[in-house]
């Protein structure tokens, strides 16, 4: 448990000196496998639709480490979700490059050769397997907002 609770930090960590540089009118490109857009950056607002990895978008508005945002293929498409869904470089899926699909999925998940290395010197190695556990853990919205409304707890976004 202590060493999933070390890479979650970990995870966030990356992610949080990964998200992209947003600003509206700005272009920007998903790097997770999926992301639900929203009606307001509140996380039980009410959802918009979807977005999949490597899809254009562009900035509408932001607010702190939310932004709205238009798909590019459709327009019709737009809603709020965290700026660490993107990134200002273009991400191809199944693109002809030397990486394997593993290695594009753990980019997508914040790794990078330099975070992999780091863990190489430090003589730790770091359960890949563990991070696919941890993102294959679902809670449906209903429990959860259930959960925080039961013990009184901040709902969080706007």
């Amino acid at each position: 448990m202590k060493k999933i609770f070390i890479l979650l930090c970990l995870i966030l960590f990356v992610t949080g000196f990964t998200a992209a540089q947003v600003f509206p009118g700005g272009t920007l490109y998903v790097v997770v496998k999926t992301v639900t857009l929203k009606s307001s950056a509140g996380f039980f607002a009410d959802n918009k639709g979807t977005l999949n990895y490597g899809d254009k978008v562009t900035v509408v508005k932001v607010e702190g480490k939310f932004a709205e945002v238009k798909s590019a293929k459709n327009p019709a498409i737009t809603g709020w979700t965290s700026t660490a869904n993107f990134s200002t470089k273009q991400v191809v899926a199944g693109s002809s490059s030397n990486a394997s699909a593993k290695e594009v999925a753990l980019a997508g998940k914040g790794f990078s050769q330099q975070v992999e290395n780091s863990s190489k010197q430090k003589g730790k190695k770091v359960n890949y397997a563990d991070v696919d556990k941890t993102e294959a853990i679902t809670v449906p919205e209903g429990e959860l907002k259930k959960f925080l409304e039961e013990g009184r707890l901040k709902m969080g976004g706007n």
